[in-house]
């Protein structure tokens, strides 16, 4: 179960994070990964090495998600390196925490340009550009499901990619295309602890009966299966993946 062997998947954002846990484990199930970067290289040819150092095939590819030539590019790069793409993990995302009152016009337009911009360019290019019978896995978050003061232009970004999926699985689901969204929760990410005192990790991690945040790889795994053959009748779906928040 989950052998991704001969699976070629593109993951954006993946050069940390989540995003580099999911590249990681992808790996280590066979499956050949590009490592898509917006500006840390360093991090992602390190993501590289520790795929490759497990008897795995990665490349690092640079790319914006929001510039539409960037994405063109990247596409371009995946699939002369491996002959095709089979899966996309929309993975790359900011956020940026302050209430609507606080947030200011390049605040908005950086976290729609990137969160929801960056996946509708991806989305557009799988449209002909992903394999038949292939899986896109896009990235939505567990705070929608909340009301949390200072998150209101990140859920916001978050809903908009969870409406594309749903949409678009229905305008790819003709070529064997399944489409779903994850939506983690409060995850032990450089994203998302930066900036929180103890006491506010410690009230987010209290909100599920585990009473922890969730590690990466809790994340990565749910990535993996969905990636994989057995996952194919999921579609269309928004999977929370935290520990029972919400």
């Amino acid at each position: 179960m989950n052998n991704l062997s001969e699976k070629v998947v593109l993951v954006t954002g993946a050069s940390k994070g989540i995003g580099a846990e999911v590249a990681k484990k992808l790996g280590e199930a066979n499956a050949k990964v590009i490592v898509n970067y917006a500006g840390s290289k360093a991090e992602a040819d390190d993501v590289v090495s520790s795929i490759k150092e497990k008897g795995g095939e990665a490349i690092a590819v640079q790319a914006d998600v929001s510039k539409t030539a960037d994405v063109q590019s990247l596409f371009d790069q995946a699939i002369a390196h491996f002959g095709r793409i089979d899966v996309l993990v929309n993975n790359a995302g900011i956020m940026i925490t302050k209430t609507i009152q606080e947030t200011t016009d390049e605040e908005f337009d950086r976290q729609f340009n990137i969160n929801v911009k960056g996946v509708f360019n991806t989305l557009r290019e799988a449209a002909t550009r992903l394999d038949d019978n292939g899986t896109i896995i896009n990235f939505s978050t567990s705070v929608n499901r909340l009301m949390l003061p200072g998150y209101a232009t990140y859920v916001a970004t978050k809903s908009a990619v969870e409406q594309l999926t749903r949409v678009f699985s229905r305008e790819v689901g003709n070529r064997g295309i399944n489409v779903n969204s994850v939506s983690p929760g409060p995850t032990a990410t450089a994203l998302f602890l930066n900036g929180k005192p103890k006491e506010v990790i410690d009230r987010l991690a209290s909100l599920n009966p585990f009473g922890r945040i969730a590690e990466t790889d809790d994340i990565a795994n749910v990535v993996v299966f969905l990636a994989s053959n057995e996952a194919k009748w999921i579609n269309a779906q928004n999977i929370g993946v935290n520990g029972g928040m919400a």
